[in-house]
């Protein structure tokens, strides 16, 4: 018998949503159905501000024609192509382009699905690099307190968010973190990077000790650490990263998943703060949101590393059905040529400080204990009810979408990170919402 119930396209149940109280949302739904610009569309029709870039992804905004026609053009012309041992001339097309945008030096790309792929292909790739060139002791890898590194469980073993790792027991093995950066009693209120912290990158000379650096295969790190609520990094803290790095022949790798493509107004965090890292994991940005699609960017000699051995042989036993998709390096390319031909990263710069100076007017607002912004980042840290962590920015979040403004929270912080096509009226709207908002809830 026919699960009838079920096939109702009204029926909310079969759907478990993810990072949801599907609860809540079941008995009051938020149903989007278009999405124009910088605007979403809900089923009751109103126009819903983004502030979000849907999830930090939506840079380029919603529904540009010339992403649209390219995903179209290539469904029609080939909707699928193996990457194993087969190829199709975009994807290497892609795979210059990006790694082009990249300073010398960062000359390769491997193709994931989304950002969690991408972190446990860059784990992957790191352990199997000193085991190619005989450091097969390097097995340790580093990630830091409140990271945000997907939700594999290599991201999740190197990522510091408490309730990302409780409930799934034994993480990877032979892991271990350096502190987060978020020093409130110092740094509240910064504008940009803060000033105190840089010698929390020391800890990792810590690590070294009490561990060994020869036993020691990569860290990884947010430059901007985004999903855990915005911590930025002190002023000179990931150059000093890089160096005890370099000292001790380990692996830096950058998540850009979020900073990646013109989020801090430059392309991406390795040329706006001038620190080149080994490997860079990217998504999200990459094409806009519009179909899934990740990648990690190497060094050469990382990849040199792995090219010996008889031709025929596979070099990285790795992989992923749709890596390299057709259909995704079609919507990537025509993304990359929304960022060029509009020059959006230039525009992003531009419209920072107007940003920032938004994102700061919220100072005096009720409940506002932080603020933080890079680029366009933005951060409105509020005072937890008491016994009640995380109701009160939940509820500005139900009362932002009211008043047609999508933002996100986490914990009681909102995040903001808008799409580069944001224009200062935007802007003014987003934030004369919040200040309403903040004004009205408990």
């Amino acid at each position: 018998m026919s699960n009838t119930a079920a096939s109702s396209p009204n029926n909310l149940d079969a759907f478990w949503m993810p990072f949801t109280a599907n609860r809540q949302f079941k008995s009051n739904p938020r149903m989007l159905v278009s999405a124009k610009g910088m605007f979403y569309k809900n089923a009751e029709g109103q126009s819903i501000l983004d502030g979000t870039a849907g999830l930090w992804c939506c840079n380029a905004g919603h529904g540009d024609p010339r992403v649209v026609n390219a995903v179209s053009q290539q469904i029609a012309e080939m909707d699928y192509a193996p990457a194993f041992q087969m190829g199709h001339p975009k994807i290497f097309e892609l795979a210059a382009r990006v790694t082009g945008m990249f300073p010398s030096g960062l000359d390769h790309m491997f193709f994931t699905n989304s950002g969690s792929e991408s972190v446990d292909t860059a784990l992957k790739i790191a352990l199997a690099y000193h085991r190619a060139r005989g450091d097969g002791a390097r097995t340790r890898l580093i990630g830091r307190e409140r990271g945000y590194h997907g939700t594999g469980f290599g991201g999740i073993s190197v990522g510091g968010i408490v309730a990302n790792r409780r409930t799934f027991g034994t993480m990877l093995t032979g892991v271990d973190h350096l502190p987060h950066t978020h020093l409130p009693e110092k740094n509240a209120f910064s504008r940009g990077q803060p000033e105190h912290g840089a010698e929390l990158a020391d800890e990792l000379e810590r690590l070294v000790t009490l561990h060994d650096a020869s036993t020691i295969a990569a860290v990884i790190v947010e430059p901007v650490a985004g999903s855990t609520g915005v911590i930025l990094p002190p002023k000179g803290y990931l150059e000093r990263l890089r160096a005890i790095c370099d000292k001790h022949g380990i692996l830096l790798i950058f998540d850009e998943v979020i900073t990646g493509f013109g989020r801090l107004g430059a392309p991406f965090a390795t040329d706006y703060f001038g620190v080149k890292p080994d490997l860079v994991t990217l998504a999200k940005g990459l094409t806009s949101g519009t179909i899934p699609m990740g990648g990690v960017v190497c060094s050469k000699g990382i990849y040199d590393a792995f090219m010996t051995g008889p031709e025929n042989m596979i070099e990285l036993f790795h992989g992923y059905t749709y890596s390299g998709h057709p259909v995704a390096a079609a919507a990537a390319l025509a993304t990359l040529d929304c960022y060029k031909d509009d020059g959006l990263f230039e525009r992003a710069n531009e419209i920072a400080p107007y940003w920032e100076d938004a994102v700061h007017s919220l100072k005096d607002v009720p409940h506002v204990i932080d603020l933080r912004n890079l680029g366009l980042i933005g951060a409105i840290e509020l005072e937890p009810i008491p016994g009640k962590p995380t109701a009160r920015a939940f509820e500005a979040f139900l009362k932002c979408y009211e008043k047609g403004l999508m933002i996100r929270t986490t914990g009681d912080i909102i995040a903001l990170s808008p799409p580069l096509i944001v224009e200062k009226s935007h802007i003014d709207q987003i934030f004369d919402t919040l200040r309403t908002v903040l004004k009205e809830v408990a």
